[in-house]
């Protein structure tokens, strides 16, 4: 079997492949990462039959931790998309804000749609509202749709149920809840800086908005609007039964203890993130104006196929992760890179090479995950924050750099109407600032917890 030198030089070639097969020969990722499942272990000298096993372990593995939670979070986001509730979550921020923040607004209201819904999706269903909104505030279109960018951005890659971070979480068995609302303190600044970026970079390059419809019309669109309360709750109740739940698998953290005995065991089972998921999911049938077999059977089916292939990547990755896990990379990176200190950071690294070659941040996320599983001991991130932050700082690196490769950079400049030039200049220089300020937050938070604990 390789070891040491050769080993590692053979892992570089299994990224490389998959970097060329999708990026050149157009493989969908989920083939790329299955061949170079198989063909690292079988390269690297593991016995055939254990390399098939190793595989299919490693693909059934993670989909029974997170597959349940990517369904009902992809259903949630479909709910949320077709009943305009995303359009009410938007008017209802821009009410608490004030529309003198206009920009400040959009990153926010990006953030919060973008739990449960993907960040292409979510900008082009609020790209009607951000027109209007630019064309009220005498804003340039640039200016608000790169602040929506940003915040749909930031909780794509740190915050659960979206997939990239459940199917990181899954792979390095990070507690869900934990990075549910570690990633939500991530996100925040993270959105911040996306709106101030667009206030003070993207603002310079002005573009009519030229809105086809006004607020008026795009809400008549939807005929009955759901309430405040029910376009917030498919998002609300899970983070709080993830949260409750989180606590309470801690009693011994509070004094007196937060729960004991059958509050605790119920509370448990509520929070755990596919019973929480499941429930926002039935939630969110109550948003809907008329509820139908539509809604129940086809809606539903929309999102169960919105989330195969997320979930057959996921499966593919973790599948790779396992190869890796039975090789003997430990002690070479140990040797090498134990006592550097530098975990957080290169996985960081490794996330933002492979989303600037490869272009998916959900791509980008599942494939470093399986690459550092195996390592996070001797990358000192094999504790239960060590997980968390090593989910977080995958994210960070996901995020940078959005450029041609990403479909995500195209939809921004076609519905923002930016020339190609600008969009680089005011996007994807956006996602470096932005990529870089989430790693040394996350830096931050990492130490603070350390003395916390």
């Amino acid at each position: 079997m390789l070891e040491g030198l050769p080993l590692v030089l053979l892992l570089l070639g299994a990224v490389a492949f998959i970097i060329l097969a999708t990026a050149k020969l157009n493989l969908h990722a989920f083939l790329a990462l299955l061949i170079a499942a198989y063909g690292t272990g079988l390269l690297a000298g593991l016995d055939p039959t254990e390399v098939a096993s190793l595989v299919t372990d490693g693909f059934g593995g993670v989909l029974a931790y997170i597959g349940i939670v990517i369904l009902a979070g992809t259903i949630i986001g479909i709910i949320l998309e077709r009943t305009g509730a995303a359009i009410v979550i938007a008017e209802s921020i821009l009410d608490l804000i004030g529309e003198e923040h206009t920009t400040t607004v959009m990153a926010i209201t990006g953030s919060v749609v973008s739990i449960p819904v993907f960040c292409d999706s979510g900008f082009i269903i609020l790209s009607g509202l951000n027109r209007s909104l630019a064309e009220r505030s005498s804003l340039s279109l640039a200016t608000l749709g790169v602040a929506l960018a940003g915040g749909l951005y930031a909780t794509h890659v740190f915050v659960p149920p979206t997939p990239g971070p459940i199917a990181a979480a899954g792979i390095l068995g990070a507690d869900i809840g934990l990075v549910m609302l570690a990633g939500i303190v991530v996100s925040v600044p993270v959105t911040l800086v996306a709106a101030k970026w667009a206030s003070t970079v993207a603002s310079k390059y002005h573009i009519d908005p030229n809105p086809d419809m006004t607020i008026e019309d795009i809400k008549a669109e939807y005929g009955q609007l759901p309430s405040k309360a029910a376009s917030f709750a498919p998002l609300l109740v899970p983070i709080v039964l993830i949260t409750l739940g989180s606590i309470a698998a801690y009693p011994e953290a509070s004094d007196p203890a937060f729960v004991t005995g059958t509050a605790q065991t119920a509370l448990l089972f509520i929070g755990d993130p596919a019973v929480a998921l499941l429930i926002g999911a039935f939630v969110g049938f109550a948003v809907v104006p008329d509820y139908s077999e539509d809604v129940t059977s086809e809606w539903v089916g929309d999102g169960i196929k919105n989330a195969a292939i997320i979930l057959a990547v996921t499966g593919a990755g973790g599948a790779f992760g396992s190869v890796l896990s039975a090789l003997p990379l430990k002690g070479f990176i140990g040797d090498t890179f134990g006592g550097l200190g530098i975990g957080l950071v290169a996985a960081f690294i490794i996330a933002a090479a492979l989303k600037s070659a490869l272009g998916s941040s959900t791509v980008s996320i599942v494939t470093t995950a399986g690459l550092i599983a195996p390592l996070l001991p001797e990358l000192g991130l094999a504790s239960t924050w060590g997980r968390v932050f090593a989910v977080l700082a995958i994210g960070a690196g996901s995020m940078t750099v959005s450029h041609a490769n990403d479909s995500y950079f195209w939809i921004i400049k076609e519905f923002t109407d930016m020339k190609t030039a600008t969009a680089y200049q005011a996007w994807t220089l956006a996602t470096l600032v932005l990529g870089v300020t989430s790693i040394l937050w996350i830096l931050v938070l990492r130490n603070i917890v350390a003395v916390a604990l």
